[in-house]
């Protein structure tokens, strides 16, 4: 389309067009620089001059890497959510509140919180093509968002792999025959002598609580957080070749941690597909199951209940930590996101729910085999992956090869979790800055030292009261403040961005979207503009109420005043970027408050820009959102070289 002088309209399809052919189209020496276009050089009008000007350099594009097959973001994203969590938290919590009755508010907030926002950050991460910070060109008043879940992203890598390294620790120890922590050790003879079948609570520790306590921990050398105590170099050898392995793996970006997950991401099904074959044929397994699932219907009543459902989903999905964000974003743009969340969200329930017959199978047998009740042998937490279930790996025969499979299995879920949070504080950074992309010896220099530093760290972990620091720092990172996170991205994105341009975005990248994929929209809009929010806020509310009546705790150890105080700045820490960088955002603008507030929250020039596809969104764009005066010179040259139609068949 042109007018009567030659030049083409400025909304018109052949600007449209002649964009999308090009990352930054060069005409006469000038760039267009429209709403959704990432511009090279800075227009410089024209005032009839008959010299042509000077024809400027186009910068570089620095390409993002892609996954090399659809599997490997379905894997790595599975593997990232499936992990720890399955194994010792919601199986426990399942029975802890009313077994399978926990289940209903389980898939409840699952279906209203966990499945939208796991959609939301899939979608926001892929059509921006940018991690968690960068993503917010869409919304800079937002900023802070990412800037929160990096932090996140850093507490959760400091504490989680030290659950690798203990995991290390206790795979060694799993060569020795007879396990060390088992009955037929000779150091361990006097302890089970002294073993009653009706003294849970009095009695001595047993061998797998002194091994966890004397041998691993070294906590019982401990008085609480304010004495940490030595670094117990076994230990802290253990958690170096954690993150030497973290190194490696990650050392080529997604094109080696990619190929990692086909093994990482697989074993640890088999392993308990193994697990529940062994587990039925044991004696006492139905008692274990049965108390598993045993529904106590009273419960549905108790706000805990649905505040452990919460936390639950929100812990095994991995939501608003920019994981998930930061491993869309490397995804084509025309990828199908509603189908990939579906198939994610429910491979990682169903895992959580198949995990816990694996447990609590082998736990009915170790009950049958003591004679006490299935109650007295369950544990939460790190003391049933490192207590109660080494106890009854220990009565099965061939110990030593079911305890190596199964702190294999943990090893394997462990580390892509940690693949997952490292690859969302990776991919924040190199966005930030791209040149890091380019140089390979600095990528590594700087992957390398952001391991090394994350060690330092974890190293007041391991000391012989680290578990204090660990408890504290697992309690807090992922509380109030992560909660908070989600919220504002939320509510951001559905009143700020708009929801109703968010769901054509989604239309746009799907492209041949199903008609079943339109109409599930709907559902997820509702949940994006009501329903989650409003339970994200009931929950918040709740986390503040039961934070100020009770008490921080591990065992017998009830926390400090100031111990409890310093968790809470963790977490206030995270959520407090929020107000920070958007109290920056409206200093960077000009006007009045409501000037500022209002350009604050348009999307930028370089937003709807995805360098890895020649797919391109123009016909959204909204050109009052264009900030700058350009000018443009077309020649007789221009329009013959260029296909203008191109645009209106994309």
């Amino acid at each position: 389309m042109q007018d009567e002088s030659g030049k083409a309209a400025l909304g018109s399809p052949a600007v449209a067009s002649a964009t999308t052919a090009q990352n930054s189209l060069h005409l006469n020496g000038h760039n267009i620089n429209q709403n959704g276009h990432n511009t090279t050089a800075t227009p410089q009008p024209q005032f009839g001059s008959g010299a042509p000007s000077p024809t400027p350099s186009p910068v570089p594009v620095i390409q993002r890497e892609q996954w090399g097959g659809k599997y490997e973001f379905l894997l790595s994203c599975i593997g990232y959510c499936v992990g720890l969590g399955n194994v010792w938290r919601f199986p426990y919590l399942c029975y802890r509140n009313g077994g399978g009755v926990f289940l209903i508010p389980y898939f409840i907030m699952l279906f209203v919180t966990g499945v939208p926002l796991f959609l939301m950050e899939l979608s926001l991460g892929q059509y921006g093509a940018a991690g968690p910070i960068t993503v917010w060109k869409c919304c800079p008043l937002l900023k802070g968002i990412g800037i929160g879940m990096l932090c996140v992203s850093c507490l959760v890598c400091l504490y989680y792999n030290v659950i690798i390294a203990w995991t290390f620790y206790y795979l060694a120890s799993s060569l020795q025959s007879p396990l060390p922590w088992s009955c037929d050790a000779i150091a361990n003879i006097g302890l089970c002598g002294n073993i009653t079948t009706n003294s849970s609570a009095g009695r001595g520790l047993s061998p797998t609580e002194k091994f966890w306590n004397e041998r691993v921990l070294g906590v019982v050398n401990s008085e609480g957080l304010h004495d940490p105590g030595p670094v117990r170099w076994p230990l802290a050898l253990c958690l170096l070749a954690a993150w030497i392995i973290i190194f490696l793996c990650m050392l080529k970006g997604i094109r080696s941690s990619g190929k990692v997950v086909y093994v990482t991401a697989t074993f640890p099904y088999f392993v308990l597909i193994v697990l529940i074959i062994r587990g039925a044929t044991l004696e006492g397994s139905l008692q274990g199951i049965a108390f598993y699932l045993t529904p106590d219907w009273s419960r549905l009543a108790n706000a805990q209940v649905w505040n452990d459902a919460a936390s639950q989903v929100f812990y095994s999905l991995g939501i608003g930590v920019g994981g998930l964000l930061s491993m869309a974003s490397y995804n084509k743009f025309d990828n199908n996101v509603i189908r990939d969340t579906l198939i994610i969200t429910g491979g990682n329930c169903c895992t959580s729910f198949f995990a816990g017959f694996a447990i609590f199978s082998i736990l009915g047998h170790m009950a049958w085999k003591k004679g006490v009740p299935v109650g007295e042998v369950a544990d939460t937490g790190p003391g049933l992956a490192f207590v109660a279930y080494p106890e009854a790996l220990a009565l099965l025969p061939g110990s030593v090869f079911w305890s190596i499979m199964f702190f294999l299995m943990l090893f394997m879920m462990g580390i892509d979790t940690l693949f997952g949070n490292m690859e969302g504080i990776t991919t924040a950074v190199l966005d930030e800055f791209p040149h890091l992309r380019t140089n390979t010896l600095h990528k590594s220099l700087f992957l390398g030292t952001l391991c090394f530093c994350f060690y330092l760290m974890g190293l007041l972990l391991v000391t012989d009261g680290g578990i204090y620091w660990f408890t504290l720092i697992d309690s807090f990172s992922t509380s109030f403040g992560l909660i908070i996170i989600t919220l504002f991205m939320c509510m951001g994105i559905s009143f700020f961005y708009g929801v109703n341009q968010f769901c054509q975005d989604i239309i746009d990248m799907i492209r041949h979207c199903p008609p079943w994929c339109t109409k599930v929209l709907y559902y997820f809009k509702a949940c994006w503009v009501f329903c989650t929010p409003f339970l994200l806020l009931l929950i918040l509310i709740y986390i503040f109420m039961e934070m100020y009546n009770t008490s921080l705790h591990y065992g017998p150890y009830v926390y400090p005043r100031w111990g409890k105080a310093l968790g809470v700045c963790i977490g206030a820490t995270c959520c407090m970027q929020i107000p920070i960088w958007a109290i920056v955002a409206l200093c960077k603008e000009t006007g009045t408050l409501k000037d500022r507030f209002q350009k604050s929250i348009r999307p930028l020039n370089s937003w709807r820009v995805n360098l890895n596809s020649s797919i391109r969104v123009e016909q959204h764009m909204e050109p009052e959102r264009v900030e700058a005066p350009f000018t443009i010179t077309l020649t007789d040259m221009d329009f013959t070289a260029m296909r203008w139609d191109a645009g209106t068949e994309a």
